[in-house]
């Protein structure tokens, strides 16, 4: 899990429960009608932007990235990396079938390369394999992005409803006081939920995303490498380059 968002997310609704617990009851914040508007609406308006057939993976993809924690540092995929070039070297592509492997993109290509598949093949299939994952990545980062922006809106739509009602029905002084509470617990609801819950989940995808293009771009170009039966030596050195400044002259430093 990654407890950053998990965190932030519980601190902020703990934040405004606590508020509400200070200021009076829990269940004067609660609304069945504002609830539908904000989330029925949301959900329609989000279906109308993207197509059906790719919204539900996209919003999977999204999730399980935003609230999972899959850190994997470039520098260890570069030791890992030249560790498998060292083992070719010695033992040929069989011996990489003993070797365990956490990231997966890196064990499908060592598995390739086991297999004797041609560099064309190889290259190809796991460029197309990264691609397909970064695009749902993408997609599923504008879902949220949809619902995000959508919130807050149908938050204002939910306040005209309610401000209509009460207007309608003034000679009722009994139904004021329900269609006060739509009109302003429907804001609430869109604000809470935009900015809680989705946008800072783009953020986190949008960050997510650069890290995993890096990482996977590195593994292709490893992987291919090592197919090519090119040293350790100059496999690490090519793969120095995709390492943050520091990170890089750590390893300069080590080695």
């Amino acid at each position: 899990m990654d407890l950053a968002t998990i965190i932030g997310m519980v601190a902020g609704a703990a934040v405004v429960f606590v508020a509400i617990f200070i200021g009076g009851s829990l269940s004067q914040f609660i609304d069945v009608p504002s609830l539908l508007i904000v989330l029925g609406g949301g959900l329609a308006a989000t279906l109308i932007r993207f197509p059906l057939s790719g919204i539900v993976g996209a919003f999977i993809v999204g999730s399980k990235v935003g609230f999972t924690h899959k850190k994997i540092e470039p520098r260890d995929l570069v030791e890992q990396i030249t560790e498998m070039a060292d083992v070719v070297r010695k033992s040929g592509p069989l011996g990489l079938e003993n070797v365990e492997i956490d990231d997966p993109t890196l064990a499908k290509g060592v598995q390739y390369i086991a297999d004797g598949y041609e560099t064309d093949f190889i290259r190809e299939s796991m460029e197309r394999e990264r691609d397909l994952y970064l695009e749902r990545l993408a997609e599923g980062k504008r879902v949220f992005k949809g619902l995000g922006d959508s919130a807050p809106a149908f938050g204002m739509i939910g306040t005209l409803v309610g401000l209509v009602q009460m207007l309608a029905n003034m000679d009722d002084p009994s139904t004021i006081g329900p269609s006060m509470a739509i009109a302003l617990l429907t804001t609430l609801y869109g604000a809470l939920l935009s900015n809680l819950i989705c946008l800072p989940l783009v953020d986190k995808l949008d960050a997510k995303f650069d890290v995993e293009e890096l990482n996977q771009t590195l593994v292709i170009d490893g992987v291919m490498q090592i197919r090519e039966s090119k040293s350790p030596a100059i496999i690490r050195e090519m793969l120095i380059a995709y390492l943050p400044e520091k990170a890089r002259q750590g390893m300069e430093d080590a080695a």
